[in-house]
């Protein structure tokens, strides 16, 4: 018996056999899984039936050896949604590749079942399929990653745009509070955030708080230098609030030139100044 002939009796017997497969199938994903509710078999349910589905018709015509041919392609488009609503899911990768190692018990039965009076074609196929289920497992830990590492930047993205609010504290005063180290990926969100708010209330001042800002070296001082810059552009003013001493001395050392921008050492003490500017004042009841 040929290579192709051996590659289309196995197809033949997977399809044939497709009912007996999913329901051991099912068995061994079921110790693996945490949790048994009913929604968590059902979605394990239909991810295998329709994998199985899929295998006969890719290993026939794409062969057992390349998945990345483009008779494999609704296998590994299938795979690739299994394994990203995993990862939104909080699976792990070895959860994820459990799905597709688990078959090789299922499939490793009804072939030793089928050939046993055919050892060179058991042994044959046993090999095909091992090869081919490591390769589909190590696919879905790749794209499960991908799809972790977007989870991830998508979350720090969410995560800065956060630590940087710009709020309103009067007519035409805007508060940007910074908390953190500032580097070049925060600038920018820093910087976009406050001239969006500007652009949205046409504020004239912008306070920008670094009370929670732990040191000042020249990187950070660049950085805020740029931000200032960026919002007199836009027709804004900015005040820098939260200069501690020991803030105060490493601009000095560092040389950096802070002449014409209006420093003061708390919000309240900038909040006044800004008020001042715009033809405002509190007073005290």
């Amino acid at each position: 018996m040929t290579t192709n002939e051996n590659a289309n009796r196995i197809s033949d017997l997977i399809k044939q056999n497709e009912a007996a497969i999913q329901s051991d199938w099912l068995t061994q994903l079921q110790k693996h899984v945490i949790r048994t509710d009913p929604k968590t078999i059902e979605q394990l349910s239909r991810h295998s039936s329709q994998l199985l589905k899929l295998l006969p018709a890719a290993t026939l015509n794409g062969g057992f050896d390349d998945i990345d041919g483009r008779a494999w392609d609704e296998a590994r488009n299938l795979l690739a949604e299994i394994s990203g609503e995993r990862a939104k899911q909080g699976s792990t990768p070895s959860d994820t590749a459990t799905f597709v190692f688990s078959l090789k018990q299922s499939l490793f039965a009804v072939l030793r079942d089928n050939l046993a009076a055919e050892p060179e074609l058991l042994s044959d196929a046993l090999w095909r399929v091992s090869t081919l289920l490591d390769k589909l497992g190590l696919f879905t830990i790749e794209i499960f990653q991908k799809a972790r590492d977007q989870i991830i930047v998508r979350q720090q993205q969410e995560l800065l745009e956060l630590s940087t609010p710009v709020v309103k504290l009067w007519q035409d005063v805007l508060a940007l509070p910074l908390i953190g180290t500032l580097d070049s990926a925060r600038t920018q969100v820093v910087m976009e955030s406050l001239l969006q708010k500007i652009v949205d209330t046409g504020a004239a001042i912008a306070i920008i708080d670094i009370t929670g800002v732990p040191t000042v070296d020249t990187l950070v001082a660049q950085h805020l230098m740029k931000t200032i810059a960026a919002a007199r552009l836009m027709g804004a003013d900015c005040i820098i609030s939260g200069i501690r001493p020991q803030i105060a001395q490493t601009i000095v050392h560092l040389g950096v030139n802070l002449e014409d921008v209006v420093t003061k050492a708390t919000l309240a003490d900038a909040f006044v100044v800004a008020l001042a500017r715009v033809g405002a004042s509190v007073v005290r009841a």
